[in-house]
């Protein structure tokens, strides 16, 4: 089955380096068949008969042995990533393909109480909406405007670990 890693806080700011070609070896070290890398923001696409659960244990102890620190890793198999292309939530606001989108992969399903604290900040510039274990945010202006990028917002609120990507990696990975 094909799975995709993303990889949260690499290649940020200059902070915790990892070379993709480096990122790669270390995968199929790990016995994965079919690695790819995409960009340099740590995603991983491999090939593996394993499930999620154990995959994301795996890559963890993995990249922490070979890292000397700890990496979280959020899992996602190819039908999920169709699946969250699919449901892209903001087709009916207006001006969405003008706007800045990201996906934000969570670790676990929030509850359904701060998925409602989340979204009842919504504005007409900035918008949360949760579906599953993902999150989809659309800001109009510049991410750097963003109360997800400012403030952490979204692992506060909704107490899960979350690494987010944008809209053209999203759609891009998938055909790597």
């Amino acid at each position: 089955m094909t799975y995709f890693a993303f990889l949260k806080g690499v290649n940020v700011s200059g902070h915790r380096i990892i070379k993709m070609a480096e990122l790669k070896a270390m995968f199929e070290d790990m016995g994965f068949k079919n690695v790819r890398t995409f960009i340099q923001s740590g995603n991983v696409v491999f090939e593996s008969p394993a499930k999620a659960d154990a995959l994301k244990k795996k890559i963890e102890a993995g990249l922490a042995k070979s890292l000397r620190y700890n990496v979280n890793v959020i899992i996602r198999s190819k039908d999920e990533m169709e699946k969250i292309v699919k449901d892209y939530p903001f087709t009916k606001i207006k001006g969405h393909d003008e706007c800045k989108i990201t996906v934000g992969y969570l670790d676990s399903e929030p509850s359904k109480n701060s998925v409602k604290e989340l979204e009842a900040i919504n504005t007409d510039t900035e918008m949360f909406k949760v579906k599953g274990n993902n999150l989809y945010h659309l800001v109009r202006g510049n991410f750097s405007d963003s109360i997800f990028f400012k403030k952490n917002i979204v692992e506060k609120t909704l107490n899960v670990i979350c690494t987010a990507r944008n809209w053209n990696t999203t759609n891009k990975i998938l055909k790597i």
